[in-house]
């Protein structure tokens, strides 16, 4: 009985910490979004913006993950944003203007993590991300062949370790055999 009873306990514990731990995870600290008529010809420019919400206390980086619609890496990079700033990004100029392949990317989708600074800087994100809460997006969506253009929130995704793990590997591999291709902009592209 005292077995039975130890074990339920422990049993309930454990479960209590579990919940807990997945209730204390950081929110916003992935944001996934789509672009559609990127690169081309007649086609206004998409816009994505970003903003750090403070939660985090202090700057974040903005680790970018810009893919085909193969769900292949074209671009990635890191951009610094202070408390409550804003960065404005063009997604023909700074999102999918230096693909690894050199192929112009017309649709495909951005994930965003939101991370601690490395030494206040923001490292290509290859390895060692520190997941942060804070990043919140918006962006501009050039709809079907007469070019509507309508604008959403970007949508919360949950980040677990494999796919951020994903995310560096892919990054790192671009990096390493692109010579500069395949890394996207901070500057806004305009």
């Amino acid at each position: 009985m005292r077995r039975t009873t130890m074990l339920v306990v422990c049993t309930l514990a454990l479960t209590l910490c579990a919940v807990y731990a997945a209730a204390s995870e950081p929110a916003d600290t992935l944001k996934v979004e789509y672009f559609a008529n990127a690169n081309t010809a007649g086609a206004p420019d998409a816009t994505f913006r970003l903003t750090n919400d403070g939660t985090s206390g202090g700057n974040i980086c903005a680790d970018i993950f810009v893919y085909d619609s193969a769900q292949e890496l074209s671009e990635c990079c890191s951009c610094l944003i202070t408390p409550n700033g804003l960065l404005t990004l063009s997604v023909n100029k700074a999102l999918t203007a230096n693909p690894l392949t050199g192929v112009s990317l017309n649709t495909g989708t951005i994930s965003v993590v939101s991370a601690r600074p490395t030494a206040g800087n923001c490292p290509l994100p290859t390895t060692a991300i520190a997941p942060v809460a804070g990043v919140r997006g918006w962006a501009t969506h050039i709809q079907n062949t007469n070019f509507t253009i309508t604008e959403t929130a970007s949508q919360d995704g949950t980040l677990s370790s494999g796919a951020l793990t994903i995310m560096q590997n892919d990054c790192y591999a671009v990096n390493l055999i692109g010579s500069g291709k395949g890394q996207c902009s901070c500057s806004p592209g305009e």
